[in-house]
């Protein structure tokens, strides 16, 4: 199977450039082109990509606009292309997740060792399987401790992420208020476990229709369920 590579870049001749030189060094390496951020948007969403080249100046929506959309779903490889050389883009390129910021003018020999060698880390890793907990309609990013429902973004408050992050390690098992109290909240916490209970309530209330997979079981505890 080749390994897929998404490169968003308005400039045709770095396109094509970039597509047949990796193209023709690793013949099992496809590239796939958007020419503007909106197009690379959509080929992220209806195909699965090993990695993406992204630059940042691109027709209507930038890549530092790309890139959070991608990272709300996916913990794919990136890196930056970009002429933008300036110290405080490149830290808010890293600070929005992406692996590598290169500027341009740039080797492509150096930018191909990079892409060879991320998607190599990526793929012994099994970065998405070990990053990326799923149960039904809930997935937990754990690197950058994130939560979609359906693939929509919500927003947790801290203790409801780790109360999540504690059920989805452990589907279909059935935690105690006890356990959950020392799991959560900490050996040392000395309140009462009917906070278990509100944060539970406040957590199925930010999951939505996913909240049902939080099942109850009387005089025992909770557990999170596929459906």
């Amino acid at each position: 199977m080749r390994d897929q590579i998404l490169l968003v870049e308005d400039d045709k001749q770095i396109r094509d450039i970039l597509r047949d030189y990796f193209e023709g060094k690793t013949p099992s390496l496809e590239v796939t082109c958007a020419a503007d951020g909106a197009t690379g948007l959509q080929l992220f969403r209806e195909k699965e990509f090993d990695l993406v080249l992204l630059d940042v100046m691109l027709p209507g929506r930038n890549g530092f606009s790309l890139m959070k959309e991608i990272r709300q779903t996916s913990d794919v490889p990136v890196i930056f292309i970009t002429a933008r050389t300036m110290e405080e883009d490149r830290l808010y390129g890293y600070e929005l997740g992406c692996d590598d910021y290169v500027c341009k003018p740039f080797s492509f020999a150096e930018l191909y060792a990079k892409v060879t060698a991320l998607i190599k880390r990526s793929k012994g890793t099994v970065r998405e399987k070990e990053e990326i907990v799923t149960c039904g309609a809930i997935c937990f990013h754990k690197r950058s401790l994130s939560v979609t429902v359906n693939g929509e973004k919500v927003d947790l408050a801290p203790k409801e992420l780790s109360l999540l992050a504690v059920l989805m390690e452990r589907k279909d098992w059935v935690f105690t208020r006890e356990m959950l109290l020392d799991l959560v909240w900490g050996k040392d916490y000395y309140g009462g476990d009917r906070v278990v209970d509100n944060h539970v309530k406040k957590l199925r209330k930010s999951l939505g229709s996913a909240g049902a997979q939080i099942k109850t079981l009387i005089g025992r505890g909770y557990k999170i369920t596929e459906d």
